[in-house]
């Protein structure tokens, strides 16, 4: 039963707790922009540039692989590709994320250093008398 309790105060603590909430949105940001790269960025990039989908561009590996299949899908089924359009498709949506991430904890940062920057509380006159007491009473011993 001890273990029990004690693991149940740990998964409690709040920094597992907080530790979980992190994975849970970090994820679901994730997805947004995951979503924001294939559906509003790429075929942007594609359309100046010709047309093109970036997810379905590869190299065929094997001669199984007949070159201009519809999907990179389709493509994979039938043999080995170098997938250079969803690696690049990867990288950018990486990227972003990770810019994303520098700019959330370099505003995070900020906050804490403003938090820190603020002066300490001055003691007020009672707290400043009851200093002195307990500084002479310390003294006398």
């Amino acid at each position: 039963m001890g273990m029990i309790k004690e693991f149940k105060e740990f998964a409690m603590k709040g920094n597992v707790v907080d530790l979980a909430v992190g994975v849970i949105i970090g994820a679901a940001f994730g997805k947004i922009v995951d979503s924001l790269i294939k559906d509003i960025v790429m075929p942007v990039i594609g359309k100046i540039v010709g047309n093109v989908d970036f997810s379905n561009l590869y190299v065929p590996l094997s001669e199984k692989v007949p070159a201009g299949l519809a999907t990179l899908e389709e493509a994979r089924k039938l043999g080995p590709v170098l997938a250079w359009g969803n690696f690049i498709t990867i990288v950018l949506n990486f990227t972003i994320l990770a810019f994303v991430i520098f700019l959330m904890v370099k505003a995070i940062n900020k906050l804490r250093r403003t938090e820190e920057a603020k002066p300490a509380p001055q003691p007020s006159a009672e707290e400043k008398l009851l200093t002195e007491i307990r500084d002479a009473l310390v003294a006398r011993r």
